[in-house]
């Protein structure tokens, strides 16, 4: 099972997961346009993707659904909630792949575990996904979570991340920068900072720190505010567990990706 984050921050996102008999993203989140060049970057057909994975309806998640989705006619997967508030915004209907949150299923090679996070929209997920059976050598079992979009993180997010060899956490803002910044309103602040809002820099690394024993070979920090974040703020945050863990932590800064690497 390979990754890449073809890119994260408040303005897009999404990841390409590649198994032996499939190809999916989780979120779409750019334009149609700008997600054929990412993939194509990376040696992959848009035409070669099989389903997209939905966590939640913000255009930041889902901008480039309808287009993509028309023209290469991936499955969607989505629970109905989020379908439902997202078919509206849409010309026409992609093909819908129903899931009840906190469901487990399978789609082709992979085993996919859904569950609930806390954040202002009408049903939002993170996804954990399981590929291998274990049986040998040339079928290890890999597992990789995305969890992106929550105020906080409830003990069932804990256990949902703990075993997975790869992770994708958000670190979304410097709480000082936030407090300061001039261009968002108070409201828009208490949202951001909220329950339902987003996980600070200070939140995704006590996070982290919570987990005992954790599986990790690779955390990626993402969905890095442009205006709110910095590759120094999360860098200052992390650097004394960056130097006492024993799993790499990368930060996927706000317009970059990261490079396909095995899970």
């Amino acid at each position: 099972m390979q990754f890449s984050i073809l890119g994260s921050s408040s303005s897009g996102n999404a990841g390409l997961l590649l198994t032996e008999n499939c190809k999916v993203l989780i979120d779409a989140g750019f334009s149609c346009k700008r997600l054929c060049g990412m993939l194509e970057e990376r040696g992959i057909r848009p035409d070669e993707i099989d389903a997209i994975f939905v966590t939640h309806e913000h255009s930041d998640h889902i901008a480039g659904i309808s287009t993509f989705s028309k023209k290469f006619g991936p499955k969607v997967f989505a629970n109905p909630l989020t379908a439902k508030a997202i078919q509206p915004k849409l010309k026409s209907s992609p093909n819908w792949m129903l899931f009840q949150t906190g469901s487990q299923f399978e789609y082709r090679d992979l085993q996919v575990q859904s569950f609930s996070i806390p954040h202002d929209a009408h049903d939002p997920v993170g996804y954990k996904f399981t590929n291998g059976t274990g049986d040998d050598l040339f079928s290890p079992i890999k597992r990789m979570a995305w969890v992106t979009d929550l105020g906080f993180a409830p003990q069932h997010v804990s256990q949902n991340i703990q075993d997975v060899d790869t992770l994708v956490v958000e670190s979304n803002y410097d709480s000082k920068m936030l407090e300061e910044d001039t261009r968002r309103p108070w409201a828009l602040k208490q949202r951001i900072s909220g329950r339902h809002g987003h996980l600070s820099n200070s939140a995704a690394r006590q996070l982290l720190s919570s987990i005992d024993k954790p599986s990790w070979n690779r955390v990626y920090l993402a969905h890095l505010s442009s205006d709110c974040n910095s590759a120094d703020a999360v860098d200052a945050e992390f650097s004394e567990l960056r130097q006492n863990a024993n799993y790499q932590i990368e930060t996927v800064l706000s317009g970059q990706g990261s490079t396909l690497a095995a899970v």
